[in-house]
């Protein structure tokens, strides 16, 4: 690159080796924000998020953490274990920093707790929410069995999950869900269970 008038050598290199995704490796742009419901959308710009702070950083694994702001009241299962993949998938490489801000709930409690242990921290006012997967179906007999078949299988993946990534059981979480309404925890609690490690 010839150098113009106004600049010397050496800030024409700069430019020259700038890249269009430098900005990608810059750590205090490492955070991603999971703001409002898991909706097909949300996740989507999510996991691409993810995909771009690992893949096009153009460093090597591993890569400095990534940040991810949590805050709504839930939405889609399929949603939620798509994130939860990407975001072990990406744990591989770099530590997911988690943060629980305003509520945590439904589908967001288990991305809180897939953070990297010791990293997952949580506004002491947060609402964490837990409770069984819902799920609606119509039409005849035999779709609405094959419907419950596919949501018990969900909640089977889902208490699995959780049991993986906190400190509780299959047995303590299965019990909780099984109350059949939603369970409320306070930001201490979501410790003590732990889907969460500290206070913010």
């Amino acid at each position: 690159m010839i150098p113009t008038n106004n600049e010397t050598k050496e800030e024409s290199e700069e430019k020259k080796e700038e890249s269009p995704f430098q900005f990608l490796s810059q750590p205090e742009v490492r955070t991603i924000g999971l703001i409002g419901d898991v909706d097909e959308e949300k996740s989507a710009d999510v996991m691409m998020g993810l995909l771009l702070l690992t893949k096009l950083s153009g460093k090597e694994p591993p890569f400095d953490p990534i940040s991810m702001y949590i805050s709504t009241y839930g939405g889609s299962a399929d949603e939620m274990f798509g994130l939860y993949d990407m975001m072990t998938m990406v744990k591989k490489q770099c530590e997911v920093h988690t943060y629980g801000i305003g509520k945590v709930m439904s589908a967001g409690t288990l991305l809180l707790a897939a953070g990297t242990k010791g990293q997952r921290s949580i506004g002491r006012h947060c609402r964490v929410m837990i409770h069984a997967v819902n799920a609606g179906s119509v039409g005849d007999l035999h779709s609405i069995e094959n419907e419950v078949k596919a949501v018990k299988h969900m909640q089977d993946l889902y208490v699995n999950a959780m049991s993986t990534e906190t400190q509780m059981t299959k047995r303590q979480i299965q019990k909780l869900i099984d109350r059949k309404v939603n369970v409320y925890l306070t930001a201490e609690e979501a410790i003590e269970y732990g889907i969460a490690d500290k206070l913010i």
